[in-house]
């Protein structure tokens, strides 16, 4: 015998969510969608979302628009079960439509933003979507691309609400997204609402406070958390795609205009915000989607005296791990000196690690367990008893206290006088010389080099000092290139190109 509540996504303000479904042998539990309905219900004239023009739309709106649209792309035919492939600019219509979707027991298929075109294509051909919902400039793509042709378009518009939900259960799967494909060919990862509450609980700990935070989000990840805690998100007012190009004045103009008091963004932004001379109410930083180096931590702390918070994961498995900056110990800063490592912190309550062959292997509720493609899971996923644990990829080791410490991928390590190093052992080094801005340890012609970007006068200097750590060859790089989406990590496939290797 089962009873079930309907998912409360686009139930009207004072209709309260009055439990959930129970079941012999399983285990019901709340889904985003119906923490988003207890936020409105609590907060319905706090502003939930900042776009990046200033706009602001409160909790409230965000519900009746998510209603409004779920009401329209019923009458379109949209359903249990279908694929909807969505490409809409970051703004609160995004995450109206995400919930309307949801509400109607759709699966959102989120292409790779970092691919460009070619990453909606492969979005399109892998997962054969129902229809395409798009706004902006994005619909016109229903008819210039050929993978999309036949597809039915949703475009947002106006529509009257009139809402008639799914039932939506723990299992159905929530949302397919892509990994970065900076290692590789882009994988599909379905993730089921009993995978996205997961990692909400997962996170949600990270990010509780008892005051009331205006958080500028750069990780859509987070303002889903935010949508559902009823915590007000300011969008980016610049292209995430284009960091380069945005200044460390318009980064500080924006947190003082919108008053935030925390920032969610990654190392490449923390970089900006060192330079930043006023952030107003700002107070902490939590990053990642790359390394977190000693020396940005040491401009964060000595520029601004921010609390700062570095979060360890990937696109399978987020969160990992985390790690107060003001927690590492001066004998942590000399051993991650001297070739330790990179300190990430303590594994997440929620997730079990351990360390084979040198690599991180993570399972979990927030672990993704597979992907679309069985192939991708074979060579990503192991299998032990009724436990499948995800490779990460990454290189570490735990310390006596149970700290994770991260060397690089698997596969980047080189062959020095000393035996066997992996990037971080000397790029954490390198990172401290004068006149270097960034770093890179490679295999050059079957013998280690360090690629050094920063002040081509300091070569001779570079050149002694990587001698000391074994390293026969240093080569300035104009620019190292960095990864599409959160320019923080270092493309070693592109640098190897740029090499001619």
């Amino acid at each position: 015998m089962m009873t079930t509540n309907p998912p409360i996504a686009a139930l009207s303000k004072g209709q309260r969510y009055s439990g959930g479904t129970t079941c012999l042998g399983c285990v019901w539990m709340a889904n985003l969608l119906d923490h988003f309905a207890i936020a409105v219900d609590r907060h319905p004239d706090r502003t939930a979302i900042v776009e990046g023009d200033g706009r602001e739309i409160t909790f409230s709106a965000v519900q009746i628009r998510a209603q409004q649209l779920a009401s329209k792309w019923k009458r379109r035919g949209v359903g249990q079960g279908d694929h909807v492939l969505l490409a809409m600019p970051v703004n609160a219509d995004l995450y109206a439509s995400l919930a309307a979707l949801w509400s109607l027991g759709a699966t959102v298929v989120l292409p790779e933003p970092a691919m460009g075109l070619a990453g909606l294509r492969h979005a399109a051909r892998t997962t054969q979507p129902k229809a395409f919902c798009a706004s902006g400039h994005f619909a016109l793509l229903k008819f210039v691309v050929p993978e999309l042709f036949k597809l039915r378009l949703l475009l947002p518009g106006s529509a009257r609400s009139d809402p008639g939900v799914a039932t939506v259960h723990d299992s159905d799967t929530a949302l397919i997204s892509f990994t970065s494909g900076t290692t590789g060919k882009a994988k599909a990862i379905p993730r089921s609402h009993a995978f996205l509450m997961a990692q909400h609980d997962a996170i949600a700990p990270l990010l509780n406070s008892d005051a009331v935070e205006r958080d500028l989000v750069a990780f859509p990840v987070f303002t889903l958390i935010n949508l559902a805690a009823g915590r007000t998100t300011i969008l980016p007012n610049w292209k995430m795609s284009n960091l380069d190009r945005l200044s460390p004045e318009q980064l500080a103009g924006w947190i003082s205009k919108q008053q935030v008091t925390r920032l969610l963004i990654p190392p490449s932004l923390c970089e900006k915000l060192a330079q930043c001379k006023d952030t107003g109410q700002l107070h902490t930083v939590f990053t990642g989607g790359g390394p977190v180096f000693p020396d940005l931590v040491e401009r964060l702390l000595s520029n601004s005296g921010l609390d700062v918070v570095c979060v360890y994961g990937s696109t399978e498995a987020e969160p990992i791990a985390h790690l107060d900056v003001r927690d590492i110990s001066e004998v942590d800063q000399r051993e991650m000196a001297a070739g330790k490592g990179l300190l990430v912190g303590f594994p997440v309550s929620q997730i079990k690690l351990r360390i084979r062959n040198d690599e991180v292997q993570v399972t979990g509720d927030h672990v993704n367990d597979g992907y679309l493609d069985p192939t991708h899971s074979k060579a990503n996923k192991i299998k032990d008893g009724t436990t499948i644990w995800h490779r990460t990829g990454d290189v570490g080791h735990l310390d006596e206290r149970g700290r994770l410490w991260l060397l690089g991928r698997l596969g980047s390590d080189v062959r020095t006088p000393t035996g066997r190093t992996f990037p971080f052992a000397i790029e954490i080094a390198a990172r401290q010389w004068p006149g270097v801005t960034n770093s890179a340890l490679m295999n050059f012609e079957e013998s280690p080099a360090l690629c050094i970007e920063g002040d081509a006068g300091q070569l001779s200097n570079w050149s002694s000092l990587a001698q000391e750590l074994g390293i026969a060859k240093v080569i300035h790089v104009r620019k190292i290139p960095m990864d599409k989406r959160h320019n923080s990590k270092v493309d070693r496939v592109k640098l190897a190109h740029l090499l001619g290797c």
